[in-house]
């Protein structure tokens, strides 16, 4: 395999990619990209929180490969710790020492996940390796309400996923989050919809079935993804420090469900949150397990607007 002299260049076959963020609606922009063709590289914080972790390659930070729907993401360790160990590690955002971003990659490791075929996942929640691997397009499907840093020299197309980013000024392109007629609007002037804190409308349910920490500490889940539970079961616990966690002490917090339905998402075991943190996700519908284990629709929406903003970038056609 031929390298480009500098070992911070990655070949270029179709479009080099990288999404910042490996979240469900990251992963299906992911997905989308990567059955479409083209290159893709993911970026994610030292310690995910995902919900959805069926369907979220962030799971790659801690277990060093995450599959979904058919494409694999793959951790790739930054290069000053590439040589530690990289076993699996199940929690207590105990993240190994290999995983911890630094301020370089090796583009052959890079490279050699790519061309096996699968998504090179870097630690990097800053952004840092943008500028080292010089991409073609940028897209920032974070989902954190608020721009964390991207800007639109990043890469000739730099595309933002919902509100906190302004097409024509920090961004190309912004694609609409908000569920609704506008989902995954491609919008060339402006900004999308203000975030609401309403989840959206799943079987008449909003707000009651979203599930946010009654207490900060160590979750040790009861339940797993995918159980069918009744409003009122208990599908977790929250010790308040490290020691009754790990001893799994009487001293806990219980999380019940709020509603009757599958458990479609919940956070990973062992994690560590303050009070008040997104935890978990019910879906009323209790005929739809499959559902929590395949990318969802609003996440499809806003990959193929994705796709489309690069394919007409990659074809010339000036959309914005």
């Amino acid at each position: 395999m031929s390298m480009n002299q500098s070992n911070n260049q990655i070949i270029k076959k179709n479009l080099l990619i990288i999404c910042r963020g490996a979240g469900d609606l990251a992963t299906g922009i992911i997905h989308r990209l990567h059955r479409a063709g083209h290159r893709v590289i993911a970026l994610e914080t030292d310690y995910p929180a995902a919900i959805r972790r069926q369907v979220s390659f962030c799971e790659a930070v801690y277990d060093g490969s995450a599959a979904v729907e058919g494409v694999t993401a793959r951790l790739v360790p930054a290069l000053a710790d590439a040589e530690t160990d990289t076993e699996t590690y199940s929690g207590i955002n105990d993240t190994p020492a290999a995983h911890i971003a630094s301020e370089k990659w090796d583009s052959s490791a890079i490279e050699a996940v790519l061309e096996a075929g699968e998504v090179p996942l870097l630690i990097d929640p800053k952004g840092e390796s943008i500028e080292l691997l010089k991409p073609d397009v940028v897209v920032d499907a974070i989902i954190a309400k608020k721009n964390l840093g991207t800007t639109i020299n990043m890469a000739q197309l730099v595309i933002g996923v919902g509100p906190g980013f302004t097409a024509g000024h920090d961004v190309h392109l912004v694609i609409e989050s908000m569920r609704g007629h506008n989902l995954a609007r491609i919008i060339t002037d402006g900004m999308a919809q203000p975030n609401t804190g309403v989840p959206g409308n799943i079987a008449g349910f909003t707000s009651e079935r979203v599930i946010h920490a009654p207490a900060a500490g160590y979750i040790h889940d009861v339940r797993k993804i995918g159980d069918i539970v009744q409003k009122g079961d208990e599908i977790a616990r929250i010790y308040p420090d490290k020691e009754s966690y790990d001893n799994a002490l009487f001293e806990y917090v219980p999380v019940n469900a709020t509603i009757t339905g599958i458990i479609r998402g919940l956070i990973r075991e062992g994690y560590y949150f303050r009070e008040g943190f997104k935890i978990a996700d019910i879906d009323p519908r209790e005929s739809e397990l499959t559902n929590c284990f395949t990318i969802s629709d609003k996440a499809r929406s806003i990959a193929g607007s994705v796709l489309e903003a690069v394919s007409a970038f990659e074809h010339g056609v000036k959309i914005y």
